[in-house]
């Protein structure tokens, strides 16, 4: 899944080694981003996976990178994440917070014209954040506005946001791929947004098609004339039509066969380094996974470089159980590296009393390459007395009928802008997307005191306290840090790689042009 799944201006999230993490192999088909004039017109076409017949244009019910991609060529965030891995302002021109950062004030873009010719204006905003607050939303990105007590149009284009407690990071979360902008009082499922396309057709599970909006506020945004985005949840499918040139565009290649098509001709790869977690996250409320010895035996099973060396080529890092990426300025480098040790295993194995056989139930819509890595963990398991039956299951019943409902699974989250917006929206108590079922009052806490603490020093100490907590205790063994390797064809120009999001932060549609 689920790629799923945000500092004050002056803050830095990622490092500078993330905001250039992109690798180019000499005389390989890595590509540095292009630059140059933007060519005006073409039809673009993309390929990308993790669609589902169920997929909407409601943002509160997006799920994951079909529906991600799309509604970006529809609508727009107020801020949104640059190349430098910096926050840049979009329907927002400018923000400040007041009162210890526990209120923010938004200024709003004027000038700005919905597609059925509707001006942008403060309403819409409060509106459309509002959408994902309220008892009964299922919203994933509910969590991060817990703490908000009141959102108010403090003038006709002016936002003002107030939060219960402080937040010094609070404007970054509004990147989230979720909280973009419709009309006030509009239906989301209508595709009404600011963006840079107009919504022609949208057939859930199978294809969209978009027109360039001749009224965009963004002059430097959307240079096709028209972009059809295709359903390939097959990776196989992908490259090939990426290779025949029937897609411009693809997501996701899987990286064991990148030395199989990194020297074509008519195609070159992106690579951001570090891009998300692999996760295999096991429900703690079930057993093995309810006790601390069961977690820490499976997390001593796992050969964590051989499913890198085997699986992914070597194009990842290895990773200690912590979602929180390397990249992040609060990673907690000094945490031990868990081994791979059968020996431990064995012994916490015994004293969990659970006696198996213990079901992983994976799919490559869980990540890709998963059913090799289950294979691969089946093995080094095995050496330790435990014993993983791998099912594999179809990706396109994965997220709706396997996810959060069998006891272990595959799964993996993208790079989010900060540690807070990625602890909020997987391990939190209250986040309908805690798919470990991770709920532990002492880790809710932390999370919150970390989210409203200035002092950095002390703040980069809970948040220290957060890692070592889910290192040792957590249910989700994460065993590597993955890159995300897109591909294009060599006449696609403006293809740039923003850090830790795949097709250049969803918004390679805005931001490609065709040559040639």
């Amino acid at each position: 899944m689920i790629n799923r799944r945000s500092f004050i201006k002056t803050a830095g999230v990622l490092s500078a080694a993330a905001a250039t993490g992109t690798l180019w192999p000499v005389g390989s088909a890595f590509s540095a981003p292009t630059a140059g004039t933007p060519k005006k017109g073409g039809h673009l076409v993309v390929g990308v996976d993790n669609a589902s017949s169920t997929d909407r244009l409601d943002p509160a019910f997006w799920f994951e990178t079909y529906m991600y991609f799309v509604g970006s060529q529809i609508f727009n965030n107020l801020v949104e994440i640059d190349e430098n891995a910096k926050l840049a302002p979009s329907l927002a021109e400018s923000w400040q917070a007041t009162n210890n950062h526990q209120t923010w004030v938004l200024n709003i873009r004027q000038g700005v014209q919905f597609h059925d010719g509707r001006s942008l204006s403060a309403k819409d905003v409060v509106y459309s954040l509002n959408h994902h607050r309220g008892e009964k939303s299922t919203s994933p990105v509910k969590g991060y506005l817990d703490a908000v007590t009141d959102i108010t149009a403090s003038g006709a284009h002016e936002v003002t946001i107030t939060l219960a407690s402080p937040d010094v990071e609070f404007v970054w979360l509004l990147s989230a791929v979720h909280f973009v902008i419709t009309a006030e009082n509009e239906n989301f499922d209508k595709g009404i947004g600011t963006g840079a396309f107009i919504l022609q057709s949208f057939q859930p599970g199978v294809r969209s098609l978009v027109k360039r909006n001749p009224n965009h506020w963004n002059s430097a945004r959307g240079h096709v004339d028209s972009v059809e985005t295709l359903a390939m949840n097959d990776s196989t499918a992908r490259v090939a039509a990426l290779v025949s040139g029937s897609a411009h565009l693809i997501n996701r290649v899987n990286p064991r066969i990148v030395s199989r098509v990194e020297h074509l001709p008519n195609l070159k790869l992106v690579r951001a380094k570090d891009s998300s977690i692999y996760t295999f996250p096991g429900l703690s409320n079930l057993a093995p996974f309810n006790t601390l010895d069961g977690r820490l035996a499976l997390k001593y099973a796992i050969d964590r470089q051989q499913i890198i060396d085997t699986v992914l080529g070597g194009y990842a890092s290895i990773a200690n159980d912590n979602p929180i990426f390397p990249s992040n300025r609060y990673f907690a480098a000094d945490i031990p590296q868990r081994p791979y040790d059968p020996e431990k295993a064995k012994f916490h194995w015994k004293k969990s009393g659970f006696s198996g056989p213990l079901t992983l139930s994976v799919a490559d819509a869980g990540f890709p390459g998963a059913t090799d890595a289950g294979q691969i963990y089946q093995q080094s398991a095995a050496k330790a007395g435990i014993e993983l039956n791998v099912v594999r299951v179809p990706d396109d019943a994965f997220w709706n009928d396997i996810w959060q409902k069998k006891v272990f699974v595959s799964s993996n989250w993208a790079n989010r802008p900060t540690a807070d917006a990625l602890l909020s929206l997987v391990f939190t108590s209250q986040s309908s997307w805690n798919e470990s079922a991770w709920h532990v009052p002492a880790f809710d806490h932390l999370v919150k005191a970390a989210r409203a603490e200035a002092d950095e020093a002390k703040r980069k100490q809970i948040y220290h306290d957060i890692q070592l907590m889910l290192v040792d205790q957590g249910s989700e063994i994460i065993p590597l840090y993955a890159d995300a390797i897109d591909g294009c064809s060599t006449k696609i120009n403006g293809f740039t790689s923003v850090p830790g999001m795949p097709l250049s932060g969803n918004r390679a549609a805005e931001k490609v042009w065709i040559v040639g």
